[in-house]
């Protein structure tokens, strides 16, 4: 096991995402080439951009983060740890520990925890310390019981129980007729949203021991991996872990889906690994896990969610932290005056503004990804209700606008998304959307009708078929409830952020 291996012998990580693959390969072969003694390992990404290519060296119990490395400097790390030395010098961060990546005291990857997130940058993607779905197999009433204890929630857009408790679609799905099967949706193309690619990159094998330990609890015979086809780095890297881990007799397949918003819409997702030409909206119910895949129980689950199961079943005591919504959130901050994406992992009573890093302003946040919330505020806790609550979203994307920001703009372009992006299926998406395009508009034209906008909001997100139209008109209404003052003074003919009035 790397994890062993390295934890007695002095290393260097080499962390390798598709963000900066290329030169992070070259810091990975320079490495190579220089090392004697020190064992070198390619990790995946830390989920900190900014910072790569990203190198750690270990000796000692301690660890060396070092940034923006170059091969030479790649070369002068191993030296260094090769003589004996761990290399401090310009280290971004030196973090006490030699079993996994703890939080640092400053730095992109000093906010909140690395709980689900400590092996990532830290073990080679295939690496696997110890295995959930070999525990499942022998006990599986014990991964059954535990999860409905704890009442575990899903996570992100794309799964099956997004935000509901993901215990009782187990068990509808075990009891169901037919073979069940498990479905890893790994679909996300929303770049403000990163959470799903980073475990796909980062620990794809213990995504695969998830999913592998449900199909176990299940009763399921295989395990789909949904990807999207643009990340080739991911498929990569789930093919080769795929290799690694035990699956038990369980048959594990890799398939890929466009690359397009709705692809990972959880019922849409279903209707690309079928094949359709169109992907549609399924009506729900029944839900997949009744009837899924190919008319098979299906349970649907993110990478996110399947690193909460694990993170609960190595640690059940520790997964407490709130009664609602237990575990972590992963949340990729993004947007201006961030230096490049980061995801961060938050216990779900924190307050969402622990995610973004000191002196960072902002003029209003997006949160939940492409059909976020607007608000001026991250003092809001991570868990499903507060956010809720606070009508943000919860598919775990912060986006960050500074002063040159419209609101107007800002939602008009989200509804445009929507208007453009939906599948056409159903009526209050399909016309909705092109309507508060047009509302959008009109208060260019002097007409400014809040409460019609309001009303047409309610309507399509109650009468949609999916997620995707029942999320689509949040910016609009949240960004009016936020901004009402900044979007009536368009209509008067002037933007108080002094950007839109001539391009609109």
């Amino acid at each position: 096991m790397v994890g062993t291996e390295a934890a007695t012998t002095p290393a260097i990580r080499v962390a390798v995402g598709s963000a900066e693959h290329d030169r992070a390969n070259d810091v990975l072969a320079a490495a190579r080439e220089a090392a004697s003694d020190v064992h070198v390992v390619e990790t995946g990404p830390t989920g900190a951009a900014a910072l790569a290519p990203v190198v750690l060296a270990t000796a000692d119990g301690r660890t060396a983060v070092h940034a923006d490395v170059s091969p030479d400097r790649a070369r002068e790390l191993v030296e260094t740890l090769d003589d004996g030395e761990l290399p401090t010098d310009e280290a971004h961060a030196i973090v006490e520990s030699d079993e996994g990546m703890s939080t640092p005291e400053t730095g992109p990857l000093a906010a909140g925890q690395r709980r689900v997130l400590a092996r990532c940058g830290w073990a080679a993607p295939a690496a696997l310390d110890e295995s959930l779905a070999e525990r499942a197999r022998d006990d599986p009433d014990d991964l059954r019981e535990g999860v409905a204890g704890t009442g575990l929630l899903g996570r992100g857009r794309g799964d099956g129980h997004t935000d509901e408790s993901i215990a009782e679609g187990w068990e509808t799905a075990r009891e169901s007729d037919g073979e069940a099967v498990v479905v890893v949706n790994g679909n996300e193309s929303d770049p403000a949203v990163d959470g799903d690619r980073l475990l796909l990159e980062s620990r794809p094998a213990e995504v695969l021991d998830g999913a592998l330990a449900v199909a176990a609890a299940v009763e399921a015979t295989d395990v789909v991996v949904y990807l999207n086809e643009d990340d080739e780095l991911a498929a990569q890297r789930v093919r080769e872990a795929v290799e690694s881990v035990d699956a038990g007799g369980t048959g594990i397949d890799v398939v890929a889906g466009p690359d397009r918003y709705i692809a990972g819409e959880m019922t849409m997702a279903l209707e690309a690994m079928e094949g359709a030409d169109r992907l549609e909206a399924r009506l729900r119910p029944p839900g997949p896990s009744e009837v899924g895949l190919y008319g098979r129980p299906t349970v649907v689950h993110t990478p996110r969610t399947l690193a909460q199961i694990r993170a609960f079943a190595a640690a059940p005591d520790e997964f407490e932290t709130s009664a609602a919504d237990p575990g972590t959130r992963l949340l990729t901050v993004t947007g201006d005056g961030v230096a490049g994406p980061t995801t961060v992992e938050l216990a779900t009573d924190t307050a969402l503004a622990e995610a973004v890093a000191d002196g960072e302003e902002y003029k209003m946040a997006c949160v939940g990804g492409r059909f976020g919330g607007i608000t001026r505020s991250l003092d809001v806790p991570a868990s499903a209700r507060a956010l809720a609550g606070a009508r943000l979203g919860t598919e775990g994307g912060i986006e960050l606008f500074d002063g040159a920001t419209c609101a107007l703009e800002f939602a008009g372009a989200r509804a445009k998304f929507a208007r453009e992006a939906n599948c056409g299926r159903c009526v209050p998406c399909r016309e909705g959307s092109k309507q508060l395009v047009e509302l959008l508009r009109d208060v260019y034209d002097g007409q400014f009708q809040p409460s019609e906008l309001r009303e047409l909001s309610r309507v399509v997100a109650e009468s949609s078929t999916c997620e995707f139209g029942q999320a689509a008109p949040r910016p609009v209404t949240t960004a009016i409830d936020t901004f009402e003052r900044e979007i009536a003074a368009h209509a008067e003919g002037r933007c108080p952020s002094g950007v839109c009035m001539e391009t609109n």
